[in-house]
């Protein structure tokens, strides 16, 4: 890409963070600089400082554009256990916006496109939380939504790094994760069950 290539008003921002998700897949955020950017863009030194101010900026706007597109993926989702499948193929589809948005150093906190996408997401699993039956969600959602964030993050980090190559082998990492999830959440529904059999009026008493 060449540096006198034209580009509209409107395609500069977007020119520049493409660059910037190539080389974070690549390379990793670390290697992020405003100056290789705008080589790698085909853009001025200064087109990346004057849409994003900074490198923070930068990185900001790209987890902010991370957590919308999964707020997307999540809400397109009929229950809690797709969620986790949308979760875990956002992170296979989107690797370099993954790798940024849960590193909060990176962020500028307050940006208010980065806080409506993260109010978004939050609210998608929350909403499959709320869906489960009482059995298997438990007495506190929110611990329930840390349980199932926890499983679906876990899952597409280890995925990401190569640490499941043997054990998923050639599978769809959505089956996968769906077997994953089914166990997980089928088991605390039986613990809850047997647990409330076990504390119910009678129990183990003749006749009972």
């Amino acid at each position: 890409m060449t540096s006198d290539r034209a580009y509209h008003h409107g395609d500069l921002r977007r020119a520049v963070l493409t660059a910037a998700l190539d080389t974070i897949a690549a390379d990793g955020p670390d290697a992020l600089s405003l100056r290789s950017l705008a080589r790698r863009a085909g853009v001025s030194h200064s087109a990346p400082a004057h849409h994003f101010k900074d490198r923070t900026g930068l990185l900001t706007a790209v987890a902010a554009e991370g957590y919308a597109l999964l707020a997307d993926a999540l809400t397109e989702a009929p229950d809690l256990r797709e969620r986790g499948v949308a979760y875990v193929r956002f992170a296979i589809g989107h690797p370099a916006h993954f790798q940024v948005m849960f590193r909060p150093e990176l962020h500028h906190a307050d940006d208010p496109a980065l806080l409506a996408g993260k109010a978004r997401a939050t609210d998608a699993l929350r909403a499959g939380i709320s869906g489960l039956p009482e059995t298997a969600r438990g007495d506190d959602e929110r611990l329930a939504g840390i349980a199932a964030w926890s499983l679906a993050h876990g899952f597409a980090t280890l995925l990401l790094s190569g640490s499941l190559d043997e054990p998923v082998g050639g599978r769809d990492p959505g089956d996968v994760f769906r077997a994953l999830a089914a166990s997980t959440f089928a088991r605390g529904a039986g613990q809850d069950a047997a647990r409330d059999a076990h504390q119910a009026p009678g129990h183990g008493q003749d006749g009972g």
